[in-house]
């Protein structure tokens, strides 16, 4: 029997075992959502995903007795770092078998290297920032996760706390159906704060995306700015983000609020959970999957509220009620039958208020771990 070994990945070969390595992690759990395979390799080209204009990485992979037992990824995002004043190593992409060797093996090769580039913390799974995919799942596993939102065994967790991680952050996901009582309550604050306005919301289109994207943009860096953890867009990546939200966004779920001038005051973007379409499609986008994906994206039940923006003026009024009931009202056009609010963090009070306001409830919890480099 010979030793475990965790070996950067260099060659193609490498890399394919890398991204379709999950695939055996997962064969039987029928909750897991496979990825595509092209948007991973997107994400991990330096090439193609502006991230890594100011971030750098190296990807993993641990091997026994010529079998893969897991992977990683360890990132340096030197904008974290400078926003943050930290000197944190990322992990991220990770996957592996219940085997706590492999999980010690895989952290410690992202440490080290981190170590070598003067990191003092390891944080993670970030895929490949917050502004993507994050954290590990620790309650909710009996359901499939909605879109750009991770799924994982139960035992990471377990394997995590083994190798000495902590909690850095939990990240809540909300349920939320039709609840009339709540529903009419949101519609009357939403009703009074549009009677007492000038402010009126509208849907984007996609031909005025491009100019659109911009002031949401705005609207978001300054929102979020004091949030834990976040990092405003660069140029490229508002760039690489309006791509993206052209080729999956319903339009009809991403409003704009604006005063009597044309001032962008607030914004809430949706999305259709695209996972009920992927899960079909296995990973590929073969000439049968892409068939797939035209007839069952008509028949997506549920959505995603991603995120809300609202400038500081405004925060403390009812516009956050007037938005999600003009989002509510487009999905129920739409024919979505229900809605996640995800992620919030754990102690961002006031939208956590707002969200049980509305009727959502806490159904899935997400967790970001860290542990100091020694």
């Amino acid at each position: 029997m010979s030793p475990l070994r965790v070996d950067r990945v260099e060659t193609k070969m490498d890399f394919k075992d890398f991204l379709l390595f999950p695939w055996s992690v997962y064969r039987h759990n029928p909750n897991w959502v496979p990825p595509l395979i092209s948007e991973i390799k997107e994400k991990l080209d330096p090439a193609r995903n502006p991230f890594f204009e100011h971030a750098e990485g190296q990807l993993f992979l641990a091997r026994k007795d010529g079998q893969i037992m897991g992977r990683i990824a360890a990132l340096i995002d030197h904008r974290h770092n400078s926003v943050h004043q930290e000197k944190v190593v990322f992990f991220g992409f990770y996957e592996s078998r219940d085997d706590l060797e492999t999980a010690r093996a895989l952290l410690a090769a992202a440490a080290d290297w981190g170590k070598a580039r003067g990191m003092n913390t390891l944080r993670g799974p970030m895929n490949p920032s917050m502004n993507d995919e994050c954290a590990f799942l620790v309650d909710g596993f009996d359901r499939p996760p909605v879109v750009m939102m991770p799924y994982n065994p139960p035992y990471y967790p377990k394997l995590m706390e083994g190798c000495g991680l902590t909690k850095a952050k939990d990240l809540l996901a909300f349920f939320l159906t039709r609840d009339h009582e709540a529903a009419e309550r949101a519609n009357a604050i939403a009703e009074e704060f549009r009677r007492q306005t000038n402010i009126q919301i509208r849907a984007l289109e996609k031909k005025t995306v491009d100019r659109d994207a911009d002031r949401i943009v705005q609207i978001y860096n300054s929102a979020w700015e004091k949030n834990w953890g976040f990092v405003p867009w660069t140029e490229n990546e508002i760039k690489f983000m309006i791509a993206k939200l052209k080729r999956i966004a319903d339009m009809r779920l991403v409003l704009l609020a604006e005063e009597e001038n044309g001032r962008p005051v607030g914004f809430a973007l949706g999305l259709p959970n695209f996972n009920e379409v992927l899960k079909k499609m296995n990973g590929r986008l073969t000439p049968l999957s892409q068939l797939k994906f035209l007839f069952y994206r008509r028949r997506i039940q549920g959505m995603r509220a991603v995120v809300f923006g609202i400038v500081q003026e405004y925060r403390r009024s009812g516009l956050s009620y007037y938005l999600y009931s003009e989002l509510e009202k487009n999905a129920i056009r739409a024919g979505y039958q229900w809605g996640e609010m995800s992620w919030l963090l754990e102690d961002n009070e006031p939208v956590i208020k707002f969200s049980l306001s509305l009727g959502a409830k806490i159904y899935k919890t997400y967790r970001i771990y860290e542990k100091m480099i020694r």
